[in-house]
């Protein structure tokens, strides 16, 4: 009996070592593992396809940021292009030794451009769908919005008025011209208003943005508060203040204003959105005339006689009626 009880024991030991056992016991180690696998990763993939759900929608509310991660993304691919252009430029012989010799640290300081992030959301909402809309940079544009913002409210102009007005007028292109002598931005008149350029330095400073942008919203305000209105302002502005319209100039304005308005919002506003504008021209009779010869200023109004050719020569009013009225759809 005393040596029966190691003999057991070991038979015991024996067999919980027998090879089918101890290989049914990993193949369920393994199963176990496998199915584990496969819930965690279940579990995952569902968390990630609740992710993307949620950060669809969330772009979807928000342009601003979906641009933003659009204009990042165009950024970081384009500075890999870029690099990758520099090398086997490097590589070839020198360029860099020549851009060395041309570098100029100080240049940062002449660029009008800030950083969409350090505007508000109204702000950079209002900057990247100029940007969009009239294919800038939203850095310059971001500026210029910023800008707009800071100066009217010194003046008391709303900053989307501003804005539509650059719009309109230029395109946001600080080096367009007229063939009337009308520059930048705002498209001011730099030989009639030279002496407000004086102070930034000299007309050159029309093509300077900042510098167009300030000039131009005091030329604004200067015709608004002769005319008495936002719309006998901008009809100032354009240069038709002794005519019977402007061409449609006005109600361009106003209708870009109420896009940037909407996007200021918070709105949803397609950036190829247009707007159908109905021009009334009237022809010029003897009473209009007299009507449009009072001033509604200090300056003087040239007087026009009464046989004088009509403003809208190309229209001939009925026999019956002494005055016609042209209607036309302008699209934008």
């Amino acid at each position: 009996m005393v040596e029966a009880t190691p003999v057991s024991q070991q038979a015991t030991v024996a067999s919980s070592f027998h090879p089918q056992a101890w290989r049914a016991g990993v193949l369920q180690f393994v199963d176990d593992v496998v199915r584990g696998m496969r819930r965690v990763s279940h579990n995952a993939l569902a968390m990630l396809g609740l992710m993307a759900v949620v950060g669809v929608v969330f772009l979807a509310g928000r342009p601003d940021v979906r641009y933003r991660l659009e204009h990042q993304t165009l950024g970081w691919l384009t500075d890999r292009a870029t690099s990758r252009a520099m090398a086997i430029d490097d590589a070839e012989g020198g360029s860099e030794d020549i851009l060395l010799a041309m570098a100029e640290p100080e240049a940062i300081q002449r660029a009008t451009a800030v950083d969409p992030a350090e505007l508000s959301r109204q702000q950079a909402a209002v900057a990247y769908w100029i940007a969009r809309r009239y294919s800038v940079a939203p850095e310059p544009i971001s500026r210029l919005v910023q800008e707009a913002w800071d100066v009217g409210q010194r003046v008391g102009l709303e900053p989307t008025l501003v804005l539509a007005i650059m719009a309109i007028e230029s395109g946001f292109n600080p080096f367009a011209q007229s063939h009337v002598g009308a520059q930048g931005l705002m498209q001011v008149m730099t030989g009639i208003h030279r002496e407000k350029y004086e102070v930034f330095g000299g007309r050159n400073a029309a093509f300077d943005p900042v510098t167009n942008l300030r000039v131009g919203v005091q030329v604004l305000k200067d015709c608004i508060r002769r005319a008495g209105s936002v719309e006998g302002g901008l009809k100032y502005y354009v240069g038709a203040a002794n005519m019977t319209h402007d061409g449609g100039y006005g109600a361009k304005v106003l209708a870009e204003q109420a896009f940037l308005r909407q996007v200021a919002m918070g709105k949803q506003v397609p950036v190829t959105v247009t707007h159908a504008v109905r021009l009334v021209a009237e022809v010029a009779t003897p009473a209009t005339v007299a009507a449009s010869a009072t001033p509604r200023s200090a300056e003087p109004v040239q007087t026009v006689p009464v046989s004088a050719t009509p403003a809208a020569s190309s229209v001939k009013p009925p026999a019956a009626s002494p005055a016609a009225e042209q209607v036309a759809a302008l699209v934008l």
